[in-house]
């Protein structure tokens, strides 16, 4: 008998990426919507106005790498910056060499932290590191429960914001004081800041300020600025050599990257000063979400954060995922309107789904009208 799921799964990605392309009105829109002649066509567009592209292309890290890693260090107001292909592999190489000069290979991290949900183990399993949970609550860790772990740890890693908690971030005083907690300790501390870039609205501090707070700091360029992929690891000057060693072990010293720097690059100069917008116009959205939800007469609902951190944010609905996924997708072609995008169980009770919400250009033009009438036509659509 012949196994058609694999077939089956590719069309139904086919089918929502069509549906998502040709919605007249989304609240956000990814790169990997974008057929590749729009991709390549958007990258050509760009590329001129943050380099000069009569410079040759980067060999094995050079060149306009080089650049981009400059321009991020002095982003973030650090001395040194190391681009990765992954961010997967910026933060391995990131802990285990923190491990090697403190000399303990224990990172103390959140139980939801990205190393631990999506990484396959990668920290043990191919560094060798070993790792601890200050809390299980879902949030970052305070700084009693840092200063009060039971084991020794050389690294504190925060995940700011924690993405599967809600992308949910802790106050500015919570932030100093836990780092404080893990500096008594005589602990370094590592931030994964995938989604860094958001997160100055909630604290009210620049960027090299919250990057201040820690001994090295991961930013990626494809979640929230838009590029086609890659990392950078940001510290100390010693730190960026030890990692470029690492990185090429790693296999990460690719011949030639120009594309994905260029689209980071790009994602530096047109996103990253819009993200305020952005973060201010989600809590827009959700209030109106909530409010909708509730007068569709849905049995139950969770906006999470009630109001959001960043620009992004969960929804909860009492409903299966097939038939959540079904009604978004259906709303998607036949009103041109995209909403909700793919809906999920894991780590939900039985019969409770999740999705994740962004707000990005094109969710700035949205009303809270607009939102509610979205909202009620989708509920329509469950039933």
């Amino acid at each position: 008998m012949t196994d058609t799921s694999g077939h089956d799964e590719h069309s139904e990605r086919r089918r929502r990426l069509a549906a998502w392309r040709t919605s007249e009105r989304v609240l956000w829109r990814t790169s990997a919507e974008l057929r590749m002649r729009d991709g390549l066509a958007a990258l050509a567009s760009g590329a001129a106005a943050v380099y000069d592209l009569d410079e040759p292309a980067d060999l094995y890290g050079d060149g306009i790498v080089e650049e981009l890693e400059r321009r991020t260090a002095d982003l973030l107001g650090l001395p040194a910056a190391v681009y990765f292909p992954t961010g997967t592999m910026a933060q391995q190489v990131a802990l285990r060499c923190w491990a090697g000069r403190i000399g303990n290979p224990t990172v103390a991290l959140h139980p939801q932290a990205h190393p631990e949900v999506h990484e396959r183990s990668a920290l043990s399993v191919v560094s060798g590191l070993r790792t601890i949970h200050p809390t299980k609550l879902p949030r970052l860790p305070t700084a009693d429960e840092v200063a009060e772990c039971d084991e020794p740890f050389g690294t504190l890693m925060l995940e700011l914001p924690l993405r599967d908690a809600g992308f949910v971030l802790p106050s500015w005083d919570d932030l100093v004081a836990a780092v404080e907690a893990a500096r008594a300790r005589d602990a370094v501390v590592h931030v994964d800041g995938a989604r860094l870039w958001e997160c100055a609205p909630h604290f009210g501090r620049p960027l090299d300020e919250i990057a201040a707070l820690a001994d090295s700091v991961y930013v990626s360029f494809y979640k929230s600025l838009g590029g086609l992929a890659g990392a950078v690891l940001a510290g100390p000057e010693s730190l960026a050599d030890e990692a470029r060693a690492w990185r090429h072990r790693y296999g990460g010293q690719l011949f030639q990257q120009y594309p994905a720097v260029l689209s980071a690059l790009i994602g530096l100069e047109r996103e990253l000063p819009r993200l305020p917008s952005y973060v201010a116009h989600a809590k827009v959205v959700a209030a109106a979400l909530t409010d909708a939800l509730g007068a569709a007469g849905v049995p139950w609902s969770r906006v999470h954060p009630q109001v959001p951190h960043t620009h992004q944010f969960q929804v909860w609905l009492p409903y299966e995922t097939d038939v959540l996924n079904e009604a978004a997708l259906a709303q998607s072609e036949e009103t041109g309107v995209t909403l909700f995008r793919r809906w999920f169980s894991e780590g939900c009770p039985p019969g409770v789904s999740v999705t994740e919400m962004t707000v990005s250009s094109e969710g700035l033009a949205w009303t809270a009208d607009d939102v509610r009438e979205a909202t009620a036509e989708f509920a329509r659509r469950v039933g």
